[in-house]
């Protein structure tokens, strides 16, 4: 998996290795008003691809500037223990998973 200017890396959860990459940063929907951001997760050598769905960031809803995107490899990895504590299977097949976690992760 590629990364680009920091958007992605690589966690370590129970000894099995997970790429996660940012997707799409915070973005204004004309018909759901502010949506938070993206970020993929993928096993090593699975098939399997979760996407955690953040919350828009609190400034954004008050009408504030976007600012920093704050995600990093201690974030990705309370992503990835709540999507397999949520039922994600990274062995099986099928479409991506979509997981809504907190700003945090979990």
């Amino acid at each position: 998996m590629l990364h680009k200017h920091g958007r992605g890396g690589t966690v370590e959860i129970d000894g099995f290795k997970y790429d996660w990459e940012l997707v799409s940063d915070p973005q204004l929907s004309s018909s759901d008003g502010w949506k938070g951001m993206t970020v993929s997760l993928r096993q090593h050598g699975m098939a399997r691809e979760a996407v955690l769905e953040f919350p828009a960031p609190k400034r954004l809803l008050k009408g504030l500037p976007k600012g920093r995107l704050h995600i990093n490899d201690t974030i990705a990895s309370r992503g990835v223990r709540a999507a397999l504590s949520a039922g994600w299977d990274p062995a099986s097949r099928g479409k991506p998973v979509v997981f809504m976690v907190d700003a945090d992760g979990n």
